[in-house]
């Protein structure tokens, strides 16, 4: 095939090598920042190197060089006398954990697992080794969660009520179930936005689990949201719930088993229930790969690739949807960088 966009020179290419290898350095910046409590920090009051240091007990001019290296690239600004501050809505992005934009988790995920994980690709591509997302621990499990924090906020606030019919039934006292619902964050908000509806949990993840179970209880949303380790089809009554929502789940499902856990999910819902999946949309051919909304899925597809995830097309995704009996149109839609949401109706 033939390549539409226009020829680049040598030293255009140079430069865009020079770029995404300050991306690498400004990732492993805000990481810093994150840990050392530096965003934090500066959300609550403007300083100085020497002032910001000596609150956090940390030594000066490693401060001050992480100072200018974030002015640089645009996540803080400071006024003459080299006093600091955040740039606009750093606050929310990067020292707000409970902000819909919040980005710190998604950020450690990178450097904290996925370098990890790339320094390991080398054997990986010679073996095929595949180190799946369950078992790892506890912290992990956080990481993961946090990553999707503002597609969990979204799909609660935004997403469900905004879609015919199912903010009238959960309002009404309906069930909505949410197959891997990882460390119980999605679950808390869903029974917080739908006061009257009942709110069921699944993931074959028992460290994550062990988390939700914590969160929920001290959320006091226990008497409305039940949890259960396994196969949601299995554990979850056949057309009991009104929706079925996955977040970041449908890819990180075995390719071998999507279609039994699709189709079983499904039959949890009642007649007209929706079937919600928010997730990412690998491009169908290699001509689609240069387009901006699938930039986000490529990057998803390697990142993760000795987890054994494997994006699925648009139309892997619809044939998932048409096999589990949801025979009505599928509606599509994105959001963010990249992420589809899809419904589908029983």
């Amino acid at each position: 095939m033939s390549d539409t966009a226009p020829a680049l020179t040598a030293d255009e290419q140079v430069a865009r090598i020079f770029e995404w290898r300050r991306g690498f350095n400004t990732i492993h910046l805000i990481t810093l920042g994150l840990e050392l409590g530096l965003f934090k920090a500066l959300a609550e009051s403007a300083g100085t190197a020497d002032e910001v240091a000596s609150r956090l007990s940390l030594h000066g001019p490693y401060v001050r060089t992480w100072l200018w290296t974030a002015h640089g690239m645009g996540l803080v600004d400071a006024d003459a006398d080299e006093r600091f501050r955040l740039a606009p809505y750093m606050d929310q992005i990067l020292a707000s954990p409970s902000h819909p934009r919040y980005l710190g988790g998604y950020v450690q995920l990178g450097t904290g697992v996925a370098a990890e994980d790339f320094a390991l690709c080398v054997e990986a591509f010679r073996t095929g080794r595949v180190v799946p997302f369950q078992g790892r621990g506890e912290k992990f499990a956080r990481m993961i969660a946090e990553a999707t924090w503002g597609l969990q906020i979204a799909t609660a606030r935004k997403i469900l009520p905004g879609i015919a019919g199912v903010k009238d039934r959960l309002d009404a006292g309906g069930t909505v179930l949410e197959v891997g619902c990882g460390t119980g964050n999605f679950l808390v908000q869903l029974a917080k936005a739908f006061p009257s509806a009942q709110v069921v949990g699944a993931d074959i993840d028992a460290d994550s689990l062990a988390v939700a179970r914590e969160r929920v209880a001290t959320a006091g949303v226990g008497e409305r949201v039940r949890l259960v380790e396994g196969d949601a089809g299995q554990l979850v009554a056949a057309g009991s719930v009104d929706a079925v929502v996955m977040i970041e789940v449908l890819h990180e499902i075995a390719p071998g088993i999507r279609g039994a856990v699709v189709a079983g999910a499904a039959k949890t819902l009642r007649a007209g229930g929706a079937m919600v999946i928010v997730d990412e949309t690998y491009p169908s051919t290699l001509a689609q790969s240069r387009l901006p909304e699938f930039r986000f899925p490529l990057q998803t597809g390697i990142e993760e690739l000795t987890w054994g995830n494997v994006l699925p097309t648009r139309e892997e995704q619809e044939t998932l949807l048409r096999d589990a009996g949801l025979a009505g149109p599928v509606e599509r839609s994105l959001i963010g960088e990249g992420f589809t949401v899809l419904v589908a109706r029983r």
